[in-house]
């Protein structure tokens, strides 16, 4: 993996414009983009391209560029995020209307008090986004966070800021996520210290920016559980699947995509096992297996016919399209930055710093991250900056680095980050209220990682 992802990195990007002018093109089109959405009311999928034109046109970039630019990262982001949206969506109706999703709701309410469900929801997502990509832990999460919310009469924040905080702490610190393991394939650090040193990071940062937080979130956005994943048959299905039936289905991609994770630490390249394990757990794949193990799991062993297995295939395509465009739009804006040399230029600019080396590692990643919206980009991009920095240090303080890093990579996720449009449109939030939940507890995430570090770097 680590090498396929350092084939797949490209290079770095010479500015076409000053630093000013391209700290310059950055903010204005950012204030564009938020400034459209909240003043104005323009869709964010507009917005988006107006505020990437804007970037372009101010950093002295060919116009003609910049819609390649945007084309390129709408293509990429719509490619691979937009179709596992897509599956995740397939996937999530089947568990809501086979009544899974509420065998799922049933036993965690079931067994955790009211106190407890926001720590059960904190743990799930940890597990859940071990061996996945936040995107993909995310679709195959909201069925649960909606009706767990509906069932126990909770706000959606109340459980799903939880969930969220375990899904990224994962994506930021533990590998098999690519930009872990590009960063420790680019520092040279020892990746079995390193993974549990992340745990160790992960645990305390998940408990501040998940249950913790979310008691403040939610008396400032207290939002219902809505009716994106309410089941056609509200659940009340002649036959339901059982709670172990429905838990095997549902960690199904999750041992998938593991497997992959396992074959690229532990098989030999090049053998059949680990060319099985490489497709199967690709995560396009584990989700289509997935859906199609769905399909007789949730759908025929609980009595759906064939013409009703397709009336929920089909009915859970059309409202997520415009979730699909938004993203997409998402990562075309991430694309121009990038394309501008902007990440460039903010690692040029702090690379000299006389600041403790994890606190310049960790300024460098939130610097990339604010600029770009990519925690892979900032994460990649950061490692490659320290990796003269590092030479000599020990095999710990190099982890502690990585970590740092990891830490900066999850800082204020905000308008150019396609992530930011996923939980926007998912829980049915304003921009203001999705900065108020999501872009605080990412920032608090990456503040307490940051905190938990230098505090192992007194004892490693």
């Amino acid at each position: 993996m680590i090498a396929a992802l350092a084939a797949a990195t490209p290079e770095p990007v010479e500015a076409v414009a000053g630093s000013g002018q391209l700290v310059t093109a950055a903010l204005a089109g950012i204030a564009v983009l938020v400034v459209a959405i909240t003043l104005f009311k323009v869709h964010p999928f507009l917005a988006l391209i107006l505020g990437s034109l804007t970037v372009g046109a101010i950093a002295g970039r060919a116009m003609l560029d910049v819609v390649g630019s945007f084309s390129t990262g709408v293509g990429d982001t719509v490619s691979g995020v937009g179709v596992l949206i897509a599956l995740g969506a397939m996937f999530g109706k089947l568990l809501a209307d086979s009544g899974g999703a509420d065998q799922i709701v049933d036993t965690i309410v079931g067994r955790s008090s009211a106190r407890m469900l926001p720590w059960s929801m904190a743990a799930i997502g940890a597990i859940i986004g071990l061996p996945m990509f936040f995107e993909i832990g995310l679709v195959l999460l909201m069925p649960v966070i909606f009706l767990v919310a509906k069932r126990a009469e909770r706000s959606i924040i109340s459980l799903g800021i939880p969930a969220l905080a375990g899904l990224s702490a994962m994506h930021g610190f533990v590998p098999p996520h690519p930009g872990p393991l590009a960063a420790i394939d680019q520092l040279n650090a020892n990746l079995g210290l390193t993974l549990g040193l992340g745990i160790l990071v992960a645990i305390p940062t998940i408990v501040v920016a998940g249950p913790v937080f979310a008691r403040f979130a939610d008396r400032w956005v207290p939002v219902p559980a809505g009716d994106l994943y309410d089941a056609s048959t509200d659940g009340k299905r002649a036959r339901r699947p059982s709670f172990g039936v429905t838990l095997a289905t549902v960690l199904l991609p999750v041992v998938l995509m593991m497997g992959k994770a396992f074959g690229d630490v532990a098989v030999d390249e090049g053998t059949t096992a680990r060319s099985v394990l490489d497709f199967i757990g690709e995560p396009f794949v584990a989700l289509l297996i997935a859906v199609v193990v769905a399909i007789f799991t949730f759908g025929v062993a609980t009595g759906m016919s064939k013409d009703d297995v397709s009336d929920v295939l089909s009915s859970a395509l059309p409202p997520i399209a415009g979730i699909i465009l938004i993203v997409g739009a998402g990562g075309g804006f991430k694309q121009t930055l990038i394309d501008t040399g902007i990440a460039q230029v903010v690692a040029d600019f702090v690379e000299d710093s006389g600041v403790s080396v994890l606190i310049v590692a960790w300024l460098v990643a939130v610097a990339i991250r604010v600029s770009t919206g990519s925690a892979t980009v900032a994460t990649v991009t950061a490692a490659g900056i320290m990796t003269e920095i590092v030479k000599g240090m020990p095999s710990g303080e190099i982890s502690l680095v990585v970590l740092a890093i990891g830490a900066g990579s999850v800082f204020f996720s905000h308008v150019n980050d396609a992530g930011f449009w996923l939980v926007k449109e998912y829980f049915g939030l304003s921009v203001g209220q999705t900065i108020k939940t999501w872009s605080i507890m990412e920032t608090i995430l990456s503040v307490s990682g940051l905190v938990v570090v230098l505090a192992l770097d007194v004892v490693v």
